[in-house]
């Protein structure tokens, strides 16, 4: 059950970097968002955990937002690298 959870936080964490870089509702490239989320997750995650003292692989919602901020910056980056939106609607 956590790795269903750590799932829809990976995707979701993918997805609201996507719209909050303006990619829209609906991106066109699942695998890239939830691959930012992922290492978006993992670092910022991580982090935002770890400095609220939650504990590193603790579910908390101070990690849901770790996972967010990282996952736009792992999109901004990848924005940055190729020139265009990740899932930007055409």
């Amino acid at each position: 059950m956590l790795i269903l959870a750590m799932l829809v936080v990976v995707v979701s964490a993918g997805w609201l970097a996507n719209l909050i870089l303006g990619g829209g509702m609906r991106p066109q490239d699942w695998g890239e968002i939830a691959l930012a989320g992922l290492i978006g997750s993992f670092v910022g995650g991580m982090l935002g955990s770890w400095l609220s003292g939650n504990g590193l692989f603790a579910l908390q919602f101070s990690g849901i937002i770790g996972s967010t901020i990282g996952a736009v910056i792992v999109l901004a980056i990848w924005n940055a690298i190729r020139g265009s939106k990740v899932g930007k609607n055409a």
